[in-house]
């Protein structure tokens, strides 16, 4: 008999909704217009991705002509820091950045780095959380950026973004955070938040893979990463993905209703069951992050004397899907860089699990998972060099 199937990793990505499945189809055969055409056919693949560009800024608040649609949130990342740098006419050299950034920040800081401009990574506290003051204290006259994520992936605590882009904003420094995990789970107003680029992706949300957006404020200038067409505002050139569009679309009109039927208190009940479940039942754990000021389907712990990996591979054969640190790192034996800021030794930071849930996600899921994590752990202790408590 086949193990039960439990999904805990929609940090990593979500499934693809079936009404986001359906509004994609037609644009891989039936409608193959490029929306640049002036025909029949280009104009319906048109009329997909401005609708689609509509659903998306309503989402948050934005106007229509403010969402820039990208390959991914690593492109969307990229063109905010690097496209705002190379804008940015008084040359101003100085980026502040924190040290619990998605690697599609992090790196695109370290390379803006070698090429003279000068860093600044704010720490965080034991939550893995910015603090305003932090922020305030580190802005100079030559700073140009500051780009902090609005929830860490990795342990799902949730900056207090409008506290920081106030800073930003009475300072004239531009402010640019990633919601690639928050946006289409918890609400967002661009048009009240103190935020001039925001970055989205489509398959955190029950969206499709190799799709992602920039919220650009109107007034804010950016250098294209890319040159050709001219097409996204002139901002981002290449013919659109019509039909990754076409689901990103249906995705953001998915979170708004979910957010009406109130998914996020659902999922987040089932977050806390799970887990006071793993405190309660696994000796020696601990939650990471924020416990309240948190993702409502984000969860996160730490168990003493073992290696994530292991819990990752048996959980995997057990029918639990979960990471260990973040996805996009989860080939490198290196403990997690958001942990280690957060002032977690390594030993311990080896036995990070991440486990996230979703809109299919049932208590007899969460039930599963506490009855199979506890005897996993006390297996792969006795088999673990570490020692101690």
């Amino acid at each position: 008999m086949e193990p039960r199937k439990v999904y805990l990793d929609n940090s990593a990505t979500t499934k693809v909704a079936e009404e986001v499945l359906n509004a994609m189809i037609p644009y891989f055969s039936n409608d193959p217009g490029n929306p640049n055409s002036l025909h029949q056919w280009g104009r319906g693949a048109r009329r997909a991705v401005d609708e689609s560009r509509e659903s998306v800024a309503s989402l948050i608040g934005a106007g229509i002509h403010e969402i820039v649609f990208t390959g991914n949130g690593s492109a969307a990342d990229n063109l905010a820091i690097k496209g705002s740098a190379w804008a940015d006419k008084k040359n101003r050299k100085h980026i502040i950045t924190s040290a619990v950034e998605h690697h599609a920040v992090i790196d695109t800081c370290k390379w803006l780095g070698k090429t003279g401009y000068d860093i600044t990574y704010l720490p965080v506290d034991e939550f893995g959380m910015v603090h305003p003051e932090t922020l305030k204290g580190a802005i100079r006259d030559d700073t140009l950026l500051a780009s902090v994520m609005h929830a860490n992936n990795e342990v799902g605590t949730v900056n207090p973004i409008e506290e920081l882009g106030a800073i930003c904003r009475e300072r004239g420094v531009l402010f640019h955070t990633d919601a690639v995990q928050t946006a289409g789970h918890i609400p967002i107003d661009v048009s009240k938040l103190p935020v001039d680029m925001l970055t989205m992706s489509a398959h955190k949300m029950y969206g499709p893979k190799g799709t992602g957006a920039l919220y650009v404020r109107k007034g804010i200038k950016l250098v294209p990463l890319v040159h050709g067409g001219g097409q996204e505002y002139g901002i981002r050139s290449g013919t659109e993905d019509t039909a990754g569009i076409a689901g990103f679309g249906a995705a953001a009109r998915l979170a708004k209703r979910l957010f009406e039927e109130g998914e996020e208190t659902r999922v987040s009940c089932l977050r806390d069951k799970l887990l006071d479940g793993i405190i309660e039942k696994i000796p020696n754990s601990f939650v990471t992050g924020h416990r309240t000021k948190r993702l409502p389907f984000h969860g996160s712990v730490c168990v003493r004397r073992i290696e994530g990996e292991g819990i990752l591979l048996r959980m995997d054969y057990a029918g639990i899907g979960v990471s260990s640190g973040s996805a996009c790192t989860s080939g490198s034996l290196e403990p997690s860089h958001v942990l280690l800021a957060m002032g977690l030794d390594h030993a311990t930071a080896h036995g990070s699990v991440r486990l996230t849930l979703g809109r299919d996600t049932t208590e007899d899921d969460i039930n599963y998972v506490l009855e199979k994590f506890p005897p996993i752990v006390e297996i792969l202790r006795k088999m673990s060099p570490y020692k101690g408590g």
